[in-house]
C-alpha cells in the first residue's frame, strides 16, 4: 500500500472553504484521488479515529474539535504516497512549516492546522479502511 495515503479537511479548513483549494494543491502534486466523501465525526467516531491518542492531554480537546463540522475524507494514490503527503502538508506547526505547504497557507494553528495525513503506510490503510469500503475506492 505504499502508493496510497490517507488524509481529512478538518473541520477548521472545510468551515473556512479552504477544500476546493487544498484539494487543487493535491491534485496539482500529482496525486490521484481514489475515493472521497463529506462527512461529520460524532464525538465517539472521533475517539475511536484517533484512539491512539487516547492518554494524551489533548484527547479530549481534540476529538471535541474534529466532531464540531464537516471534514472531507480522501484516500490518495502516488507513488510514495504517505512521504509525499506529508512533505505536501508540511509541519504540524503552521509556523514551522515550509513556504508553499498546505499548512503554511491555510492553517491557524498547531490544534486547527487544516488537514489530517497518515504517517505510514500501515496506518493510512486503517484510516483509509476506517471512513472507506473497499466498494468506494477506486
Amino acid at each position: 500500500m505504499s502508493n496510497r495515503t490517507f488524509t481529512m479537511v478538518k473541520p477548521d479548513a472545510f468551515g473556512k472553504g479552504f477544500t476546493g483549494g487544498i484539494l487543487d494543491q493535491i491534485i496539482q502534486a500529482g496525486f490521484r484521488i481514489v475515493a472521497l466523501k463529506v462527512t461529520k465525526l460524532t464525538k465517539e467516531k472521533a475517539g475511536e479515529f484517533y484512539a491512539v491518542h487516547s492518554e494524551r492531554p489533548f484527547y479530549d480537546e481534540l476529538t471535541t474539535f474534529m466532531s464540531s463540522g464537516p471534514i472531507v475524507a480522501a484516500i490518495l494514490e502516488k507513488d510514495n504516497a504517505v512521504e509525499d503527503f506529508r512533505t505536501l502538508i508540511g509541519a504540524t506547526n503552521p509556523a514551522q512549516a515550509a513556504e508553499g505547504t498546505i499548512r503554511k497557507k491555510y492553517a491557524a494553528s498547531v490544534g486547527e492546522n487544516a488537514v489530517h495525513g497518515s504517517d505510514s503506510d500501515e496506518n493510512a490503510q486503517i484510516e483509509g479502511s476506517f471512513f472507506f469500503s473497499a466498494f468506494e475506492q477506486f
